[in-house]
């Protein structure tokens, strides 16, 4: 490639380089995008050009920009009507995805976006649409609800997006997704995003999308970061022990711990919003969640991925342990397994062609320091301060800064 070449491939992938409106793009210059990553670069001149497009991505790819940013491009804000619909399978997923949406559009006054998901009373989501609202965000089975409650109208809707189609199919949100793609107006842009393909994804796109284009990105394979991984052998009965001592050994500053097993924390939705905030604010120091309850969840300069119990496929691996390593830093993956896992061992081996670097673990020495010593856990680097207040509680900026400064904050 010519130099020529190289620097018209370079301002091909700038976001000035895009026919997008000045205030748009005054907000992407002033978050400190500049370059567009991979799926960007494919994505949004075909979504700006009406397109249908079904991606393959995955989290930390940039593709809620991906497809926020021509979503927001067509939103007439003047219209106060559902004009955008964005399936995700998690409540967590869907926060994010909104919060995304409200950052690239803090220069369009007047812009609605709302959150719509179980777990949450139904009441105070209908007001919010009955006032006015452009974007919905949220899981298939309550923006149905919302549309049999006729509180949800789609005379308007121009844009829907299915935000990890794989993973609402592996939920059980089939029928709830085709329900809502068939009741869309025929005119609609539908947009896929995915990070694996399988048949169902290629059945729906056929049955609801109009002459597609396939967006896939190279590379994507999260094992090629600089992940070091490790594996030390287990029994069940140890796994514990051997946990809480590489973790006072390694000291992460952030920790997703994997388990198989279904987690009944019974929090309510309130609560685990808070939870997910304190992490992501590296205020809690290590989380352990499921594969399902983890998805969506997208922490910068994650330290350490812990593979707890070894997932049944080798592709859930990859996806576990590419949440660590991003953005060119060095990461770590732990992984436990007992002597008759060794067949899930070597099929994530094959699959990502990198052998575990084995470690043995002195678990009688550990155990005997934790029966004999008191633990040193480092504390967490921030803390976060919930606010259960705002405006209609008369609650003023000045009134948080004097609480922090002035004698009540020390």
């Amino acid at each position: 490639m010519t130099q020529v070449d190289q620097l018209q491939a370079k301002a091909q992938n700038r976001f000035d380089s895009l026919k997008l409106s000045p205030t748009l793009l005054s907000v992407i210059e002033e978050i400190g995008y500049v370059a567009m990553t991979e799926i960007q670069a494919k994505a949004i001149p075909l979504l700006l050009a009406g397109r249908d497009v079904i991606g393959q991505s995955k989290t930390g790819s940039g593709k809620t920009a991906a497809f926020g940013i021509p979503l927001l491009e067509k939103i007439r804000v003047q219209d106060r009507r559902v004009q955008a619909l964005v399936m995700c399978p998690t409540r967590e997923l869907c926060t994010q995805v909104a919060r995304e949406f409200r950052n690239l559009g803090r220069r369009m006054p007047g812009l609605q976006v709302l959150v719509v998901c179980g777990g949450q009373p139904v009441a105070p989501q209908a007001f919010a649409l009955e006032k006015g609202v452009h974007i919905v965000v949220g899981t298939p089975g309550r923006i149905l609800d919302h549309i049999r409650r006729d509180s949800i109208q789609l005379s308007r809707l121009s844009t829907v997006v299915l935000d990890e189609a794989d993973r609402m199919l592996d939920m059980g949100f089939q029928e709830d997704m085709e329900t809502i793609l068939a009741e869309s107006p025929p005119s609609r842009q539908t947009v896929f995003f995915s990070a694996t393909f399988p048949d169902s994804i290629g059945e729906m796109s056929a049955a609801y999308q109009r002459d597609p284009v396939e967006v896939t990105i190279e590379n994507t394979d999260e094992s090629k970061a600089d992940i070091h991984q490790v594996l030390y052998e287990t029994t069940n009965e140890t796994k514990a022990v051997v946990l809480q001592g590489l973790l006072q050994q390694i000291q992460p500053k952030s920790t997703i711990v994997f388990s198989n097993f279904n987690l009944h924390g019974d929090l309510l939705q309130i609560d685990r919003d808070k939870i997910m905030a304190r992490f992501r604010n590296q205020s809690i120091r290590v989380l352990v969640a499921t594969d399902v309850a983890a998805r969506g969840i997208d922490v910068a300069d994650l330290d350490l991925v812990v593979n707890y119990d070894l997932p049944q496929k080798p592709e859930t691996y990859v996806h576990r342990i590419g949440r660590t390593g991003r953005a060119g830093k060095k990461g770590l993956a732990i992984s436990f397994a007992t002597p008759k896992e060794s067949y899930r061992v070597n099929g994530i081996e094959d699959h990502t062609g990198t052998k575990f670097e084995r470690e043995k673990f002195n678990v009688a020495a550990e155990s005997k320091m934790q029966r004999t010593e008191k633990p040193k856990h480092a504390e967490a680097l921030m803390a976060t301060i919930h606010i259960s207040g705002g405006r209609k509680h008369k609650l003023r900026p000045g009134d948080i800064l004097g609480a922090l400064t002035g004698e009540a904050g020390g």
